[in-house]
């Protein structure tokens, strides 16, 4: 049995009955052969940055809990790592070392080749780790999320075990990225998209909407998986160029509603999911062509004037839309949210 930090503790304690559990330290292997009595609570006390494998051991942790059991563990973020390093506090000297942190701790691991090279002589230790990314580690590993909190710069995560690990997704690093989204009668395309958000982003798109909602730009509010530079290229609507690709592959067309996920999907009024079913997706969406915001509201009423249109036009409505778009675009400096 082993005791958590007095102030992880503490806030456990606060949320639920700690004393109903059982405590293991995930590194000790004798505690896995304890005849299990009642709920279990695996402590990790090390920092997820100084683990080679993360994955790996978040499915061994998985198969050592039931479903219910309880998996607590810590580690650093960027930002945390930023105000901790005095480097990072003087002025000129401070870009050059997120530079070479990027380039060298972050950038390097992620490439063939490289990435043996880079952990022969780091042993893994002090990895560069987002919050996005250790969050959807574990719910590709099938853990729900109970708690994310801070404690003296440390971030710790209080997961719960709820299923065994399912892969909907193939994770990966590189620029260039796939994203399951819904095409014409409903068909699962893969969208192709420059990578704004860190690694594992995608699993987490229904804890972000459960805790921060949709913000007025239509998209999740307050999300954290998106990347500095992700905002500018979604601004230009530069992360999307390659989906010029699907255009000819015949997944998508110029003019369109945008390719939503299936969780977003759940939430489109049934009248607009019928005539969006009828229609390949787009890449410049209606809401552009008729300057409207970007809030949620804004966007399906837009679509859903778009696809009434196409439907009475089909052969005009496009060419329309485009040159609007291209107009509010050029001249009136339409942004993306």
């Amino acid at each position: 049995m082993h005791e958590l930090p007095n102030a992880v503790k503490q806030h456990i304690s606060a949320r639920i009955d700690i004393e109903s559990y059982q405590v293991f330290n995930s590194l000790s292997s004798q505690e896995a052969s304890v005849e299990k009595k009642q709920a279990q609570l695996i402590f990790h006390n090390q920092m997820m940055n100084n683990m080679r494998f993360i994955h790996p051991f978040f499915e061994s942790v998985n198969e050592r809990l039931a479903v219910g059991d309880l998996f607590v563990g810590s580690f650093e973020t960027f930002a945390s790592r930023r105000s901790r390093k005095k480097l990072y506090q003087v002025p000129y000297i401070n870009k050059i070392v997120l530079f070479y942190e990027f380039l060298f701790l972050r950038v390097v691991p992620k490439i063939k080749g490289l990435r043996s090279i880079y952990f022969f002589f780091s042993k893994g230790k002090d990895q560069l780790l987002s919050k996005a990314e250790v969050l959807g580690r574990l719910v590709c590993c099938g853990f729900l999320i109970e708690d994310y909190f801070i404690i003296h710069g440390t971030s710790w995560f209080i997961a719960k075990k709820i299923k065994s690990p399912t892969y909907k997704h193939k994770s990966n690093y590189g620029p260039l990225i796939q994203m399951n989204r819904i095409g014409i009668h409903g068909k699962i395309i893969r969208v192709y998209k420059f990578r704004t958000m860190h690694p594992y982003s995608e699993y987490l798109q229904d804890y972000v909407l459960k805790h921060n909602g949709y913000a007025h730009t239509g998209k999740p509010a307050n999300d954290f998986r998106l990347t500095p530079w992700g905002k500018f290229m979604r601004k230009y609507w530069l992360d999307e160029l390659p989906q010029i690709y699907n255009i000819l592959k015949g997944q998508m067309k110029l003019v369109g509603v945008r390719p939503v996920s299936q969780r977003y999907f759940q939430d489109i009024p049934p009248e607009l999911k019928a005539l969006r079913l009828k229609h390949k997706p787009g890449c410049i969406p209606p809401y552009v062509a008729l300057n409207r915001n970007a809030d949620v509201e804004s966007v399906q009423n837009a679509e859903f004037e778009y696809l009434i249109q196409k439907n009475k036009h089909p052969y005009t409505t496009d060419m329309r839309y485009f040159f609007r778009a291209l107009f509010n675009i050029l001249v009136r400096r339409k942004r993306s949210a």
